[in-house]
């Protein structure tokens, strides 16, 4: 990945060289590029192993990075680190940091209009539209808009279980299910196939979402190259502060086996996928 990244990435040059480098450092050298990584190997499962599919995964990481250069921003979650070195608005500014993002957005979308993607332009125009859902006021935008406006809401709204489920739905699990989906599509499954992704994505979202806040409650700043326990400084409500830490972990577990169990009919086809949810719920950053 981080190769077909480098590869369509622009390279600086003349006078706007300053933005190409400034998405050039957001995107290369970190992040668990899961996102990607989970499109590929949805694609890999139903059979279908190309420069297309890089391509789409390129395409989805660009737009999930410009979602981490806008959310670290003075006027979102102000966080100075990400991926273990400043964030864009410290190694450049603010003005080139909100352009960075906007010019990886749009090549995302640039990429996904390429009949190397896919030959049948019917497929790319649905994977281009159901990205736009995916990363729009329906999906992470909207998620993210909630999660600032949610410590005004009151205590009881705030912390039920419902709110903060649909909260990550939007924000993390979007894309989460979007790259599970687009790599099916890529791969022309079936309906049921896509019913199996979307039950194993939808579910992978939410463990991850319960790791995030379990991380910010015990994880280790400098392992996870950013700023910990910045959710409970700001009264947000988490997985942590409904379930507490214990009872978070076992229902992460208990949603694991789930996204597990919507794999179960491809067999050893899914070991990759399978142990991706192990990752995701042991992971330390």
């Amino acid at each position: 990945m981080e190769t077909v990244l480098d590869r369509i990435l622009p390279k600086p040059v003349g006078h706007q060289s300053e933005i190409m480098r400034a998405m050039r450092y957001a995107v290369l050298g970190g992040g668990k590029r899961l996102r990607p990584f989970l499109l590929l190997e949805c694609a890999y499962m139903l059979g279908r192993n190309d420069a297309g599919i890089e391509l789409a995964a390129a395409a989805l990481e660009c737009v999930h990075v410009y979602s981490l250069i806008h959310d670290d921003l003075p006027c979102m979650d102000d966080d100075d680190m990400r991926r273990g070195k400043p964030s864009v608005h410290k190694a450049f500014d603010e003005a080139m940091a909100v352009l960075a993002g906007d010019g990886l957005l749009t090549l995302a979308f640039e990429i996904m209009t390429k009949e190397d993607v896919h030959a049948d332009a019917n497929i790319r125009l649905k994977l281009i539209s159901s990205l736009a859902q995916a990363g729009g006021t329906h999906g992470m935008i909207g998620g993210q808009v909630i999660d600032i406006r949610a410590p005004k809401l009151p205590n009881r709204q705030k912390n039920e279980e419902a709110f903060i489920t649909h909260l990550q739905a939007l924000k993390t699990g979007a894309l989460i299910r979007y790259a599970a989906l687009a790599g099916g599509r890529l791969a022309e499954a079936s309906a049921q196939d896509l019913k199996n992704l979307d039950e194993f994505s939808d579910a992978l979202g939410l463990v991850f979402q319960i790791t995030d806040d379990i991380l910010d409650t015990e994880g280790d700043a400098k392992e996870m190259g950013k700023a910990v326990g910045k959710d409970a400084g700001l009264g947000k409500a988490t997985f942590v502060s409904i379930y507490g830490l214990k009872g978070a972990k076992d229902y992460a577990y208990e949603i694991g086996n789930t996204a597990k169990g919507a794999l179960l009919s491809y067999g050893p086809k899914a070991d990759i996928l399978c142990a991706c949810v192990d990752f995701v719920l042991n992971r330390k950053k």
